[in-house]
Order: structure tokens, then C-alpha cells, then sequence
């Protein structure tokens, strides 16, 4: 007899890592593991209303704990799976879901999706951090995209109560066709903002122009989040001629075409970072990656191996690395090839979910 699993998670839109995961985990192989169910926990209508107070969002929360009731009561599922803030107003409103599923008398896990959550408790009040211990007391587990972001929760939860689960997913991407271009194809996938990298990624395009004129093209896909980073980003292009492309976040429907067709993938977050799906996917397209030791990422992107994991707000030593690898056809090859490997090794949706069924099976059999 399947064990009853239900999920809560934010669908898109907006568009964002937490609710592309978890539209990719309820349309997963986990149907066939659990006899699983879901609840849609979005409140924001975009992403320029996320952690601002409405009263229209407290209503629609509401509505939500009272589907979620709901949901219990008629189901009875086996074990409920939480994804948790690390924000004070979002921490608390989940906070309700995980109270509300003790009264119910079902077992909670929760999970993780980002890494600044100790970094959230520590800066916060007294208070707060008492009402974090306080809930967390009642999870049977926790779930982190990454072994070396067990040290989150190692306040809260045994060893063998933190779980890893990294993202995965079964992509069905083209083939590469490897060729040695006079123009290097170089390509960044994410929203546009400054914690996202984007500036500096801009800026180490001055400079590899300089050195190396007529070398590459770039491709960058994403939505601008602030007016002010688009006229600094798009001045900055114009004022040195440099050979980008923008679209906007609708081509991202046949993001693989652009994936499969570049030749170095870019993503140079500043700020904490979970295990980020353009990573992912990145890998899934065989492209060497340049990155920065953000969440998990340094457990995906090997520096030396399938790319180079640089420091934060370095735009010049991204632009060494870029430099290395226009270069270098062979070492674009080579590297190209351990993504690939290693995507399909550790990182596909079959693996995601049999890490899942695994920790979920635990927790509900203790």
C-alpha cells in the first residue's frame, strides 16, 4: 500500500526557483511512489509583491490554512512536506501550516530551499529566535539542497534528521555539436539583479572585450527587477559596444535551444543561494559553467572540472576565466563533457525523487 503524501508549494507564476520546483515535484515520479496530493500556497500575484503586507494577502493565507484543514482532515496523509522561509513574515506564515498540521496529528518534514537561514536566525531577536526553536521542535525532519548545508539546521535536528535532496530534473535536451567558432558563445539565465550577479557579468564583459575584441557574443535572459539596474547595465553596454542580446523571460519556454546552442554558461550570484535550477540545466546542456560558491552550487559546478567557481563581485577574475576557456577548445570540451556526466550521474529527476521517497519513507516509518 503507497504511503499518503501531501506537498505544499508555491505554483508559478511568478516564476522563481520554489515554484518551478515544486511544479516539477508534483508532476514528478513521486506519483508513483506516494499517493500524493498538493496545495497551492501562492499569495503573490508577481514577484514586486513578495514580502509586502496586503490585506488582500492576508485573506488569501486565510483561505489557505483553512484549505489546508481541510485537506487533513478528509485525507489523513501519512506525512506533510513544508518548504519554509528565511524571512520573519514568511517564516511565521509557514509557520502556521506546520502548527496546524500538529493539531491534525500528521508528521511534518520541511525543506529548505535557500541557504541564509541560520544567517536570518542570528541577526534577529530574542523573540524570534525563540519562535523558531519552538517550531521546530514538532518537524520529524528537514530536507537542504546540499550536504554542505546541513550545518542550517544543526541546531534543531539530529544527523540522521537532515536529509539532502538536490534539485533534479529530466530534460530533454539536444545533443551538442561541438565547434571549434571563431565566436564564443557565452550565455546567462536568470532575473536581472544586482544579487543575481548581473553587473558583475556585464563588467568582466568590458573587460574580455578589451582583451580579447571580436571573441564572443553574449546571450542574457531574464526580467529586469529594478529600473535603476537597467539603465547601468544597458549604458554600460552601449557606451563600450559590447555584443549582447537580450530576452525577455518568454523565450525561456525553449530555453534549451539557447542552452544547447551557447558555448559557456554564466551565473555569478552575490547573495545566498539554494541549489539554482539554471544549474541544473546548465549541466543538463553540457556547458562549462562559471559560478560562485553560493548553496550548493559548489556541489554541482566542480572548479577545475566542469567550470570555475570565482568570488563574489569579481568581474575581473570572471573575465580570466572566460579568457581561459575562449582559449581553449579542448578544455571547453572536456568540461562541456563533465557536465553532461555529471548531470546525468546526480542530478535528474529520477535521483530527486529517490532521494525524496527515501527521507520521506524514513520519516514516516520512525
Amino acid at each position: 500500500m503507497k504511503y499518503k503524501l501531501l506537498i505544499l508549494g508555491k505554483l508559478p507564476p511568478p516564476y522563481m526557483g520554489p515554484s518551478i520546483a515544486f511544479q516539477i515535484l508534483i508532476n514528478s515520479g513521486l506519483k508513483n511512489e506516494f499517493n500524493l496530493d498538493y496545495l497551492d500556497v501562492t499569495a503573490n500575484e508577481n514577484l514586486n509583491t513578495l514580502g509586502k503586507w496586503s490585506l488582500k494577502k492576508v485573506f488569501t493565507n486565510l483561505d489557505i490554512y483553512r484549505k489546508l484543514g481541510k485537506k487533513l482532515k478528509n485525507n489523513k496523509p501519512d506525512v506533510v512536506l513544508i518548504p519554509i522561509s528565511q524571512t520573519g513574515l514568511g517564516f511565521f506564515k509557514d509557520s502556521v501550516f506546520i502548527v496546524i498540521c500538529k493539531l491534525y496529528g500528521c508528521k511534518v518534514m520541511i525543506q529548505l530551499r535557500g541557504s541564509g537561514f541560520k544567517h536570518w536566525v542570528q541577526n534577529s531577536n530574542p523573540l524570534n529566535k525563540f519562535y523558531v526553536n519552538l517550531i521546530l521542535k514538532i518537524p520529524k525532519g528537514v530536507i537542504v539542497l546540499g550536504n554542505n548545508l546541513k550545518y542550517l539546521f544543526a541546531d534543531y535536528f539530529k544527523e540522521n534528521e537532515i536529509y539532502v535532496v538536490p534539485n533534479g530534473g529530466n530534460y530533454n535536451v539536444n545533443d551538442r555539436t561541438y565547434t571549434n567558432n571563431n565566436k564564443v558563445k557565452l550565455i546567462y539565465l536568470a532575473n536581472l539583479q544586482p544579487s543575481k550577479g548581473i553587473e558583475d557579468v556585464i563588467d568582466a564583459l568590458v573587460i574580455l572585450n578589451k582583451k580579447l575584441p571580436n571573441s564572443f557574443s553574449m546571450t542574457i535572459i531574464g526580467e529586469w527587477r529594478k529600473n535603476e539596474t537597467k539603465i547601468k547595465c544597458l549604458d554600460i553596454i552601449e557606451k563600450n559596444n559590447l555584443p549582447v542580446t537580450f530576452y525577455n523571460s518568454e523565450v525561456s519556454k525553449n530555453k534549451f535551444d539557447y542552452l544547447t546552442s551557447s558555448d559557456i554558461f554564466i551565473f555569478t550570484p552575490r547573495e545566498p543561494e539554494g541549489h539554482p535550477w539554471v544549474i541544473v540545466e546548465a549541466m543538463a546542456s553540457g556547458l562549462p559553467i562559471i559560478s560562485t560558491d553560493q548553496g550548493a552550487i559548489i556541489e554541482s559546478v566542480i572548479d577545475g572540472v566542469n567550470g570555475y567557481i570565482v568570488p563574489v563581485k569579481s568581474p575581473d577574475i570572471i573575465a580570466d576565466k572566460l579568457i581561459t576557456l575562449i582559449n581553449n577548445y579542448d578544455l571547453r570540451h572536456k568540461m562541456s563533457v563533465s557536465s553532461r556526466n555529471m548531470y546525468l550521474e546526480k542530478f535528474t529527476e529520477t535521483k530527486m525523487v529517490s532521494n525524496y521517497t527515501s527521507a520521506l519513507k524514513s520519516v514516516i516509518e520512525k
